[in-house]
């Protein structure tokens, strides 16, 4: 699996490398995505393990894949994973717009109870909690 994703990280498609260039480095809200990942027998475009969130980019060749993609979203989504799917040509005519989804999904979709941002999270809005009632 590993060895596939290394082999797709090298092929980028141009939708591909247009989007690692706006969410690599942490450039969204603060995020780590990591690209051409494996998540259990999947191989996903993006993924931020943080937030949970799966970014994939379609090309033509999804439109006749589509019970498998469903397929696919639904097992992820059992894991607690939100699937956001995007065409090539929207990342290439719309960045903007799909960057504005992207991001609102990472702050509509906070990293699970268990994550160290998530306990951390909790911790300093108890605290803000706790001063207010002083």
């Amino acid at each position: 699996m590993t060895a596939l994703g290394k082999a797709l990280r090298k092929r980028p498609t141009d939708a591909e490398q247009l989007l690692w260039s706006r969410l690599r480095m942490k450039q969204m809200e603060g995020l780590k995505f990591r690209r051409q990942q494996p998540v259990d027998n999947y191989i996903v475009d993006f993924v931020c393990f943080e937030n949970r969130i799966i970014i994939e980019v379609d090309g033509g060749q999804h439109a006749a894949e589509n019970n498998k993609d469903r397929e696919r979203d639904t097992y992820l989504q059992q894991y607690g994973f939100k699937v956001l799917r995007f065409w090539n040509n929207e990342v290439l005519q719309n960045t903007n717009a799909v960057l504005a989804v992207i991001r609102e999904n990472c702050l509509s979709h906070p990293p699970p109870l268990s994550s160290p941002a998530r306990v951390e999270e909790l911790k300093k809005s108890r605290e803000r909690k706790v001063t207010h009632l002083k």
